[in-house]
């Protein structure tokens, strides 16, 4: 009688998870940014905005005033989606810039133009990344992940900072998510030599994010800039396209993943509201209206990991 009834049960299963799915989407897209502030005469930065929820982040700042930056590595693909953007939101002031974070010249190229391009930069989303990816390197030598998603953005961020407090109070958002749980520095094999496993990868690298925007607080308290680190959900996004096995089981649970535009929220979330600048360092998740103290106590290792290390090796010094 029970075996019958775990048959049945199993059997029922997707039936119910259909009849459910609009709820329980709901319940996990619940949290929408509610600030209304808005931007003109702000430049704003965002990485990786050709696509997914760096172009919803970069539409609504561009729809409410602000001068964006979309720094893509595609600069076609940029700027069919900037000529969207302006189209939609009606501001102009919508630019691409060439921005790969796998190469430390283009980094460095990207920055360079800005500053000489800008006076100001009061929101810097550190958004752009990689998931999953077969065992490679970047231009300088570095594991795909952790060069892209943490090193890049250390070294893009680094460049700016100066005019980030320039443009004071200005915000830094970077982009991490839920898989920071499972991830672990390796001091050992940081460049994923002696092993590999990709999906491992991408959680040290979102651990990586963490610390870094923790490490990052600390370091600019009272200087007007304030950093957050934020996890957008699981999103229907091309973060997976590496990997056969995510994109599979992104379209079986289709019903329960975020749309791009719901991913974006955390991120605008912590980029505008108002109010938020006694809670710098901190890790936000995804309602944007509930936040998770994170406060990882560093031991010299670590430090020296989040910010000696990355110092030292996009300046070549070792």
């Amino acid at each position: 009688m029970v075996e019958l009834l775990l048959l049945l049960l199993l059997l029922l299963l997707p039936f119910l998870l259909y009849m459910a799915a609009p709820q329980i989407r709901k319940m996990l897209s619940s949290g929408v940014c509610t600030s209304t502030v808005q931007l003109p005469g702000k430049v704003v930065v965002v990485t990786g905005a050709n696509t997914g929820i760096g172009k919803e982040t970069a539409k609504e700042l561009a729809q409410r005033g602000a001068r964006v930056y979309l720094a893509c590595r595609d600069v076609e693909k940029g700027e069919l989606v900037a000529k969207e953007i302006q189209t939609t939101t009606g501001n102009q002031q919508v630019l691409v810039r060439k921005l790969d974070l796998s190469d430390t010249k283009s980094i460095r190229a990207f920055a360079k133009g800005f500053l000489a391009e800008e006076k100001h930069l009061h929101i810097l989303i550190n958004n752009a990344g990689v998931m999953m990816c077969p065992y490679s390197k970047t231009a300088d030598g570095f594991e795909m992940h952790i060069g892209v998603n943490h090193l890049g953005h250390f070294l893009l961020t680094h460049l700016l900072l100066e005019k980030l407090k320039e443009s004071a109070p200005s915000r830094i958002v970077n982009v991490s998510s839920l898989a920071h749980h499972l991830g672990r520095i390796h001091f050992h094999n940081l460049q994923g030599e002696k092993f590999y496993n990709a999906g491992l990868a991408y959680c040290h690298s979102k651990l990586a994010n963490i610390l870094f925007t923790q490490e990052l607080a600390r370091r600019l308290k009272g200087s007007g800039v304030t950093t957050y680190s934020v996890h957008p959900g699981t999103v229907q996004s091309e973060l997976v396209r590496h990997s056969s096995f995510m994109r599979w089981m992104w379209w079986l649970f289709s019903f329960f993943i975020k749309t791009p535009q719901q991913g974006a929220q955390t991120s605008l979330h912590c980029a505008l509201t108002e109010g938020l600048e006694i809670l710098s360092g901190n890790h936000f998740r995804y309602a944007c209206y509930l936040f998770l103290k994170m406060r990882f106590y560093c031991s010299k290792e670590i430090f020296g990991f989040v910010w000696v290390y990355p110092f030292l090796k996009v300046h070549r010094l070792i």
